[in-house]
């Protein structure tokens, strides 16, 4: 029998989070840094992040490569913090491992996750391309019996592949999955999930959004579709984001101020001009400028910036920052100063980091 969520757990996914993607502190050798990932986590749970997740992207895939071994001690390091951080605080924090890889490594990692009591799993169809539409949701759901499921649309321009109406049709049919993670910088595909979860009837799965360039756009959209039933009406609960790995706190806020926008049915002409902001510190700390080469260096620069991670180091040493992209950090620091939280990490800093 398929592991399920508690119901607190998946009404928090319902009701919207947010989830930071969490980087991989390293030392200037390029060695797992584990003080550090742990300060990483602190200050997510005490930005107010509702989850966390991590072995996904921004974490690096090559924590799975056997020349470095870290995708068991990075996950058994934040399922023992993050349920540290729980009692500190006094509130649930969901757990979200990312899963990648054949069916077999995928099965295996969704294993792992399960035994480390991971709530969640980011089921990632990177290196699918070219699978039939039936083996694609094979594999799905093989995995969804270990472990509840979270999809996961990638931008292609990172390695995901186009996934259609018609599978995420069948995928929310799957009984174990819970939500969706829609990132694929792209307004057409965007659509096609959101019809595709409406059609499915399921009302119980959370959409998040992934779309860095348009994240506060989809936070406040109300989508509003007719079925046989009547007019359905859905949005983004949430966000899991690369970019909330930084500047978590006004991350955190900015989500709640889009909820209670979107209860209202109005929305300020000044939260357009906030998405547009984060739009243009998006595109700096991922490096559109140059097809998101430096994004997780972009934002271990930020991190570094604010003292949480020592450097930019990545496992892979052609990881780096691209020309230009400090400049860029620099812009907009200085243009949008009321995006950061530069001023709450400096109080707590020294505790994170004991």
């Amino acid at each position: 029998m398929a592991a399920s969520l508690t119901s607190a757990i998946h009404q928090l996914l319902l009701d919207g989070i947010a989830i930071p993607a969490c980087p991989l502190a390293l030392t200037s050798e390029r060695r797992f840094d584990p003080r550090r990932q742990r300060a990483l986590l602190r200050y997510y749970a005490g930005a107010g992040a509702g989850g966390v997740a991590v072995a996904v992207h921004t974490t690096q895939f090559e924590i799975r490569d056997s020349q470095h071994g870290l995708l068991r001690p990075v996950l058994e390091l934040t399922a023992e913090e993050l349920q540290n951080s729980q009692q500190r605080h006094g509130r649930d924090i969901v757990r979200i491992g990312g899963i990648v890889g054949q069916t077999e490594q995928a099965i295996a990692e969704a294993q792992l996750l399960h035994d480390l009591r991971y709530h969640v799993g980011l089921l990632s169809l990177a290196g699918h391309a070219g699978r039939s539409l039936d083996e694609l949701i094979s594999h799905c759901q093989r995995v969804a019996e270990v472990i509840p499921l979270m999809g996961f649309y990638l931008q292609p321009a990172v390695g995901g592949v186009d996934l259609p109406y018609t599978f995420w049709r069948r995928f929310a049919e799957i009984e174990n999955v819970v939500a969706i993670k829609i990132a694929p910088f792209n307004r057409y595909q965007t659509l096609e999930v959101v019809r595709a979860v409406i059609d499915s009837g399921r009302d119980d799965i959370a959409l998040y959004t992934g779309n860095d360039d348009n994240i506060v756009c989809d936070l406040l959209t109300e989508y509003v579709l007719p079925t046989q039933q009547g007019d359905k009406r859905i949005g983004f609960s949430g966000g899991l984001l690369g970019h909330w790995a930084c500047w978590t706190q006004t991350a955190v806020m900015l989500l709640e101020r889009c909820k209670q926008i979107r209860r209202s049915g109005s929305i300020p002409n000044e939260m357009m001009t906030t998405a547009a902001q984060v739009t243009d510190c998006n595109a700096a700390f991922f490096d559109a400028a140059n097809g998101f080469r430096g994004c997780i260096a972009g934002i271990h620069e930020v991190l570094r910036r604010q003292g949480l991670l020592e450097g930019t180091w990545c496992l892979n040493p052609n990881e780096t920052l691209s020309p230009g992209q400090v400049a860029e950090i620099d812009r907009v620091y200085r243009a949008y100063p009321h995006l950061n939280d530069d001023a709450f990490v400096a109080e707590h800093i020294d505790m994170w980091l004991r």
